[in-house]
């Protein structure tokens, strides 16, 4: 149960522990929130590891429990303890709690597989288009924080660059994302090239889904697909939002957007003739500018 992990994952390992053990009793959340004197939504949320927990909750949900082996309860309080380290992506939460919670989900992350149907996926902008980006998406926030911003997706994009386990990366854009000058022609051809150097990684796929494609599965928007290299961790769906983001892991809604996701890469050029694709574009902004 002990390992190297982020505490994003720990803390949501702990509360897939803390589940199993209600579960096993066959209690609901409602009785323990009764017993404990809490809300139903207080044990929700630690469940799902949404919130912080301390090693005082876990003993008092082992004590609710009746888990008799110490050796388990102090295995679990520790898990409690390390939950609540901070991990670098912290040092930025002031700029979205709820963004903070999605970069340690993909910094332990095996494979993630992204629909964009607006712009270039985070893990590949360049820091130009980036910061063009962000400073167009929130005009109300100043140079400061669009830098901070930037730096933070930066630092996300050394997944890729690991050189023992990098993350797994399949991502299929609309044509639209490659079309929409965000920051200017010089960008834009900067960032064909990125585009192409990245998708020469083995670990990274590239499909485009093209204008001639009509109406696809992918029409209500965005979503990522996040799995994990353990067994005890299940798959997440993240929904970006305006203001709030939305994290499914029940298997229905995986298998939903799983299969959503196979059409789309059905629908897709290939990963060949998006290379060509995005060649010729990278040619279209290179002549533009000189």
């Amino acid at each position: 149960m002990v390992g190297n992990v982020n505490p994003t994952v720990r803390r949501r390992r702990l509360g897939q522990e803390l589940r199993r053990l209600r579960e096993e009793r066959a209690m609901t959340a409602e009785e323990v929130a009764d017993r404990l004197l809490v809300s139903q939504s207080k044990i929700s949320r630690l469940e799902n590891g949404r919130r912080s927990i301390s090693p005082r909750d876990v003993r008092d949900l082992c004590g609710v429990y009746g888990v008799d082996d110490q050796r388990l309860v102090e295995s679990l309080m520790q898990m409690a303890r390390e939950s609540r380290q901070q991990g670098w992506w912290h040092a930025f939460a002031e700029l979205s709690p709820t963004y903070s919670v999605y970069i340690g989900l993909e910094m332990d992350a095996s494979s993630l597989r992204v629909f964009e149907p607006q712009v270039i996926p985070g893990l590949l902008q360049t820091a130009d288009y980036a910061t063009a980006l962000i400073a167009g998406a929130l005009p109300e926030v100043g140079p400061g924080e669009v830098g901070s911003r930037v730096q933070v997706r930066m630092r996300r994009q050394q997944r890729l660059w690991e050189d023992r386990t990098p993350l797994r990366l399949w991502a299929v854009v609309d044509e639209a994302v490659l079309r929409r000058e965000v920051g200017g022609r010089r960008v834009m051809m900067e960032q064909m090239q990125r585009l192409s150097e990245c998708a020469a990684l083995p670990h990274v796929t590239l499909q485009v889904l093209p204008f001639s494609a009509g109406a696809h599965p992918g029409v209500n928007g965005q979503y990522a697909i996040l799995e994990f290299p353990e067994a005890s961790d299940s798959t997440v769906i993240y929904l970006e939002g305006g203001t709030s983001d939305l994290y499914l892991e029940k298997p229905h809604d995986v298998q939903h957007y799983s299969v959503m996701y196979e059409h789309l890469r059905a629908q897709a050029l290939s990963p060949e003739a998006t290379r060509r694709f995005i060649e010729e574009l990278a040619g279209t902004f290179r002549a533009a500018v000189s």
